[in-house]
C-alpha cells in the first residue's frame, strides 16, 4: 500500500470517527432541554448518553467476529450507513422511547466503526509510526467527545437540539462518499461460525452490570432493579469466560490477557473512562443547573480543554514512539487526580474560569492516556489478535464509561436530595463536589496501575 492510499484511508477514518465519537457526549449539553421536552427525569435522561455507551459495549465483542469474517470496505460502509440511519430516527423521534432507539442504532454503528478504525490503522502502518498515527487518531476520539458539548451548546441555543444530528449527518455523508471512493479491503478474512450463544451471554453480562449499577442512584441496592441485574451480569460474565477459554476458535479470544502490558492497558483504560465520562455529563449539567448559565456557556467551559487535548495528542504520539508508555502513564495519572481534587472545594459562586481551568488539566491527562494505552497494549499483536484486543479494550472501557456516568450522576443526585438544609443550587453543588471526590479516588487507582508499568516499555515488545 502506498503512502497516498494510507493517507486517504486515514482521512476517511478521521472524518467518520470524529462524527461518531462526538455523538457519545454531544447530547450532554442538550440534556436539560431534551429532559424538559420529553418529560423525563434527569436520571432517565442521562441514559441518552450512558445508554449509548452501554449499547456500544454490548456490540464490541461482536466486532472481533465481524472484522475477521467480512471484507473491510463493505463492513465499514455498513457501519456508516447504520450510524446515519440512527440519527435520522432520533431527529424525527416523537418521544423518548423512539429517541432511545435511534441512540442505540447510533451506538451500534459507532462501536463497529471505532473498533475497525483502530485495527485498520495498526495494521496498515509500520510499528515505528504507530504511536504518531494513533496520536493523530487520538485527536479525533479524544478531542471530539470533549469538543462536542461546546458546539452542541451553540447549536441547541440557536437552532434546537435536532441541529446536532443534522450537522453530523452531513459529515457522515461526506465520509460515506469518501469510503466508496478510497477504501480498500486491507484486512484478511477467514471463515468462522458465528457463536450466537457467546454473543447473547456477553450481552447479558455487559447489560446486567451496567443497568444494575446504573440504577443504584434511584433504588435501594437490595432490590429487583439493582441487585438482580448485577447478579445476572456477574454470572453471565463467569459463564462467558469459561466458554471462551474452552473453545479452540473462541468468539472473543481472552488469552490476549496473558500479555501483561495489554492487561494493564485494559485496566487503565477502564478506570480512565470511568472517571472521564462521569465528568463529561456532570460538568455541563452543573454549569446550567447550578450556575444558571445557557447551553452555549456550558459548552464554552469545556472548549479550552478541547483545544488543549487537540494540541497535545500528536505530540503525545511522538513521545510514546520515543520513550514508551511509563512516563505518559504516570504524568497522565497524576494530572487526572489533581484535576478531580481541584473540583471538590468549588462552590456555587466559583468562577466558571476556574471550572474551565481544571477541565484543561483533565483534558491534558486524557490526551496523555487514551490512545497511547491502546497502542502500547496491542503493540505486539498480529492483526487477528488486534481485532480481539480492540474488541475487549473498547467493550470494557465503554462499559466502564457507562457505569461511571450512571454512578456519578446518581451520587450527585443522592447527595443533593439528602442535603435538604441547603438551597437547591447549593445542595446540587455539594453533590457535584462529592461526585468529583469519587472520581479522584478512581484516578488514584489509575495512578497505581501506572506505577506497575515496566520501567522500560518498548513499542514492539514480544507477546508474553
Amino acid at each position: 500500500m502506498t503512502n497516498r492510499q494510507r493517507t486517504l484511508i486515514f482521512l476517511d477514518i478521521m472524518v467518520t470517527v470524529v462524527s461518531g465519537s462526538a455523538l457519545a457526549t454531544a447530547l450532554s449539553t442538550a440534556l436539560p432541554v431534551m429532559i424538559t421536552q420529553f418529560h423525563v427525569s434527569v436520571t432517565t435522561g442521562q441514559w441518552l448518553t450512558s445508554g449509548f455507551s452501554l449499547a456500544m459495549g454490548i456490540v464490541m465483542p461482536l466486532t472481533a467476529f465481524l472484522i475477521t469474517r467480512f471484507p473491510t470496505k463493505p463492513l465499514f460502509i455498513s457501519g456508516i450507513s447504520l450510524l446515519i440511519a440512527g440519527m435520522v430516527v432520533s431527529v424525527i423521534a416523537p418521544n423518548f422511547t423512539i429517541m432511545m432507539i435511534g441512540r442505540v442504532m447510533q451506538a451500534l454503528g459507532t462501536g463497529l466503526l471505532s473498533a475497525m478504525a483502530q485495527v485498520i490503522l495498526l495494521a496498515i502502518y509500520p510499528p515505528e509510526k504507530r504511536g504518531s498515527i494513533m496520536g493523530w487518531y487520538g485527536l479525533s476520539i479524544g478531542a471530539a467527545p470533549v469538543l462536542a458539548p461546546t458546539l452542541a451548546g451553540i447549536l441547541v441555543d440557536t437552532w434546537g437540539w435536532q441541529s446536532i444530528f443534522y450537522l453530523i449527518i452531513g459529515l457522515l455523508t461526506v465520509a460515506l462518499i469518501m469510503a466508496l471512493l478510497v477504501f480498500k479491503n486491507v484486512l484478511d478474512v477467514r471463515k468462522q461460525k458465528f457463536d450466537v450463544s457467546s454473543f447473547v451471554i456477553s450481552a447479558i453480562a455487559f447489560a446486567g452490570l451496567t443497568i444494575g449499577i446504573g440504577n443504584v442512584g434511584t433504588a435501594k441496592f437490595v432490590s429487583v432493579t439493582v441487585l438482580l441485574p448485577i447478579v445476572l451480569g456477574l454470572l453471565a460474565g463467569v459463564l462467558f469466560t469459561r466458554r471462551q477459554l474452552k473453545q479452540t476458535d473462541p468468539f472473543l479470544d481472552l488469552t490476549t490477557f496473558k500479555n501483561r502490558n495489554f492487561s494493564l492497558a485494559v485496566i487503565g483504560s477502564v478506570l480512565l473512562y470511568f472517571a472521564m465520562m462521569g465528568s463529561s455529563i456532570i460538568l455541563p449539567l452543573m454549569v446550567q443547573t447550578v450556575q444558571g448559565a445557557s447551553a452555549t456557556v456550558a459548552g464554552l467551559v469545556t472548549l479550552p480543554g478541547s483545544l488543549a487535548m487537540a494540541i497535545i495528542s500528536p505530540f503525545v504520539g511522538r513521545i510514546y514512539d520515543r520513550f514508551g508508555m511509563r512516563r505518559l502513564f504516570i504524568v497522565g495519572g497524576i494530572s487526572l487526580v489533581l484535576s478531580n481534587l481541584g473540583m471538590v472545594p468549588l462552590g456555587v459562586h466559583s468562577s466558571l474560569i476556574t471550572f474551565a481551568a481544571w477541565n484543561v488539566l483533565r483534558s491534558v491527562s486524557i490526551g496523555c492516556l487514551m490512545m497511547p494505552l491502546v497502542t502500547w497494549g496491542m503493540a505486539s499483536f498480529t492483526p487477528t489478535q488486534m481485532a480481539h484486543g480492540t474488541a475487549l479494550i473498547n467493550a470494557l472501557r465503554t462499559i466502564g464509561g457507562a457505569i461511571g456516568s450512571a454512578i456519578f450522576v446518581g451520587v450527585m443526585n443522592f447527595v443533593a436530595k439528602n442535603t435538604s438544609q441547603l438551597a437547591v443550587s447549593s445542595a446540587l453543588m455539594r453533590g457535584v463536589n462529592v461526585a468529583y471526590l469519587g472520581m479522584a479516588v478512581v484516578s488514584v487507582g489509575l495512578l497505581v496501575v501506572a506505577f506497575l508499568t515496566p520501567k522500560r516499555t518498548s513499542t514492539t515488545a514480544p507477546l508474553d
